[in-house]
This record gives structure tokens, sequence and C-alpha cells, in this order.
């Protein structure tokens, strides 16, 4: 029997803001629809989100044109309010972020399983995109 060797990817980003804050537009789903997608053609069009452990989220992320779309959801394995999340996405593969707050500002580093049908440098660049996003949004807010 043949293993496959896991790939995390990891992606950081400090947002300028309090984890208060930065904890409610990362979870709220009228805030996801407004940063959730990583090139300016996409957008994220609804999210649910129930923020508990074993709890679900979903969102549609898709080309602003309507050509191409996905379906990004999972179930939550560890939620502590402005700390941490960890959950298992549909596909099996686990994501983790960790919210550390300093100086008013906070931390966040997430790490993903790689998934085996895209190059990890596009995935890595997709999500830090994403990230980025969400990091000018919330600065914003």
């Amino acid at each position: 029997m043949q293993t496959m060797e896991k790939t995390v990817v990891t992606i950081q980003a400090t947002v300028n803001a309090p984890v208060e804050k930065v904890w409610a537009a990362w979870n709220e789903p009228d805030h996801i629809t407004k940063w959730n997608a990583a090139i300016d053609t996409w957008h994220c069009p609804w999210a649910k989100n129930d923020l508990r452990v074993g709890g679900s989220f979903s969102s549609r992320m898709e080309a602003k044109d309507g050509s191409f779309g996905f379906d990004f959801s999972g179930v939550y394995d560890v939620v502590e309010t402005n700390k941490r999340i960890e959950y298992t996405m549909s596909d099996g593969r686990k994501v983790k972020n960790e919210f550390k707050s300093e100086n008013g500002k906070t931390h966040i580093t997430s790490s993903f399983d790689a998934e085996n049908q895209n190059p990890v440098e596009m995935q890595r660049d997709g999500w830090q995109a994403i990230l980025n996003n969400f990091k000018q949004y919330t600065e914003k807010l």
C-alpha cells in the first residue's frame, strides 16, 4: 500500500485591527461576501456560517462573468473565539487558522492541506490573495 505525503501550506498576514473586529469580518456572512475572492474578476455571491464545533459553513466563489464557479464548504473541528478555528473541508482536507492579538493588531496564520490537482505554489498564491483581500477589507471597516 502506497501512502501519499501531505503537503501543508502556510500563509500569513497582519491586520491593523483589533482581534474582535477581525473575528467578526472573518466569520459573519455579510462580511465574507465582500472579501472572499482571490482576484477582482471573481466574487462571493453568498456565504453561510454556523460557527461552532460540528457546525458547517459554505460559500460560493465564482467568476463575475458566470463562466466558472464552485462551492467551498466544510465542518468546524475547533472554535476558540478570537483565537483559533480548525475545520475539515468537504474533500477531507484540514485547515487551521490562528489569530494572535498584539498591540491592537491581529496576526493571522492559516495552514491548509494542499490538494493534488493544482501546483502548491498556485494554491499558496490563491489563498494568500484571498487573505490579502481580507486584510484590506477589514482595515477599511
